[in-house]
């Protein structure tokens, strides 16, 4: 119990003083937002404060956090340590820079920023790679809600029912207004989620039976596989996310002003924490071992043990209540993929999206896109997503490091995502030499391949900051 509290005070000292600190190297000002000055009636729209706040968390607060926690938990309670910092010095960084920078360059997406900032070459690669995982990301949104309600509803309400009323939801919610959906429904998914997340934790805290643990640095995976790098792969969300890079600019549209950029952006990073330490902490929890929780895991899937740990600590009526909180997870952040994919490719075909038609051309073959995909294994699309997604988390870092190098007062105040984006450069090229689905060669390769790749690339950021000094 001890961990978790002193965990969920390090998070909110975080927003309040590191966040702070981070707000301040921006130097936010009076100047219009795209809400204002552009406010086209579809996709910048002004919106109150603490609604944008909840877009945002329902934006980013996908699967990763739940499922991501759950697997990153068979590494122990080592897992704690990397959402607390990995979030405060890496994740709400990335999140606030990656909306805010976007808000001062119209709204733009990741991929027209690394054009900006990072050169053309970059551009070109981040709109092909940033569509590829952002219709990964939706994929893997719909096929894990749909086997969730499948296991809540009757027999002939299966799981390929579930999809296509998810995939239907998904074409309204990408068409339509920012307003007139995600808009008006987020807030309610928002109270639904935290009474989930405080009925998960309460059940821990009082049933008596259970016990949350305390921390260790041992690594405690049953597999025996390495701490580094596969833990900060596959809590992602939790922790830092390049997804996120693909939702800040949506809400960046939509914020009236600059000064509230810490409470939306860094503030959601900081609250989806939380979510993902109610789940590492409830997986621990639960099955009492690292090895229980991964044989679980393995028996009966990640949504399985979703709702076998929601029906055992809330019994049935909270339990749905439970899993209906994480079916909005999922379901929040698929449909907000498939609109962000939507904006990246009409910034590069340049098709208006006052037009209906225009939004049509371009949302009908991605969700087809993605129905296909659907039929893929689950754990096969999850780890190309996850590490497409922390290598997306590293050039965002980038990305926001060369916008503070050309116009931060002080040049160095860039190191607060240099450093980061450094650490993520080692995560990205190790995983990618070591992991099944890369190269599979061993930690004697990946290990100092990874230090290389990152230390060049602090090198040259070096380089250019001394030059842009000089």
């Amino acid at each position: 119990m001890i961990t978790f509290i002193v965990c969920i005070v390090l998070l909110v000292l975080g927003f309040v003083f590191y966040g702070g600190m981070v707000e301040k190297t921006f130097d936010p000002d009076d100047r219009k937002t795209p809400a204002i000055e552009i406010n086209d009636g579809v996709d910048c729209v002004p919106m109150k404060t603490w609604k944008a706040f909840l877009v945002q968390l329902l934006n980013i607060a996908g699967t990763g956090p739940i499922f991501g926690a759950l697997m990153g938990a068979v590494f122990g309670p080592a897992a704690f340590l990397w959402i607390v910092f990995g979030s405060i010095l890496g994740g709400a960084v990335h999140d606030y820079m990656s909306g805010m920078i976007s808000e001062r360059n119209g709204g733009r997406s990741i991929a027209e920023l690394s054009g900006i900032y990072l050169g053309n070459g970059t551009k070109y690669i981040m709109r092909v790679f940033s569509v590829v995982l952002l219709i990964l990301c939706g994929t893997v949104f719909v096929t894990s809600p749909a086997s969730l309600l499948s296991s809540l509803t009757p027999d002939a309400l299966n799981t390929a029912f579930w999809t296509v009323v998810i995939l239907i939801y998904y074409v309204l919610a990408t068409l339509l207004p920012i307003d007139k959906i995600i808009g008006k429904l987020y807030p309610v998914f928002g109270i639904v989620l935290i009474i989930m997340a405080v009925g998960i934790i309460g059940g821990i805290g009082f049933s008596g039976e259970y016990s949350l643990p305390e921390l260790q640095l041992a690594n405690l995976n049953p597999k025996g596989l390495p701490i580094w790098p596969y833990m900060f792969v596959t809590i992602a969300c939790g922790a830092i996310s390049g997804f996120h890079a693909t939702q800040s600019p949506m809400v960046a549209k939509c914020i009236t002003t600059e000064k509230v950029g810490r409470k939306v952006f860094y503030g959601a990073m900081i609250a989806e924490s939380v979510i993902a330490l109610v789940w590492v902490a409830a997986g621990l929890s639960f099955y009492k071992t690292t090895g229980g929780l991964n044989d679980a895991l393995g028996e009966f899937g990640q949504s399985g043990v979703v709702y076998n740990i929601s029906t055992g600590l809330l019994g049935k009526v909270g339990g749905v209540l439970a899993v209906v909180g994480v079916v909005v997870c999922p379901i929040t952040s698929g449909d907000t993929a498939f609109r962000s994919a939507r904006l990246i490719l009409s910034e590069w075909s340049g098709l208006d999206q006052k037009s209906m038609k225009n939004r049509l051309i371009i949302t009908l073959p991605l969700l087809a896109a993605g129905g296909l995909l659907t039929q893929l294994d689950f754990n096969v699309l999850w780890r190309y997503f996850s590490w497409s997604n922390q290598t997306l988390a590293m050039i965002a870092l980038w990305v926001a490091s060369s916008y503070l190098i050309k116009n931060a007062k002080n040049k160095y105040y860039s190191l607060i995502t240099a450093l980061p984006a450094s650490f993520m450069s080692a995560v990205s090229a190790t995983y990618i030499i070591m992991a099944d689905e890369g190269l599979k060669l061993g930690a004697n390769i990946g290990y100092p391949c990874g230090i290389v790749f990152a230390v060049c690339c602090f090198a040259f950021y070096l380089y250019v900051l001394n030059k842009k000094n000089k």
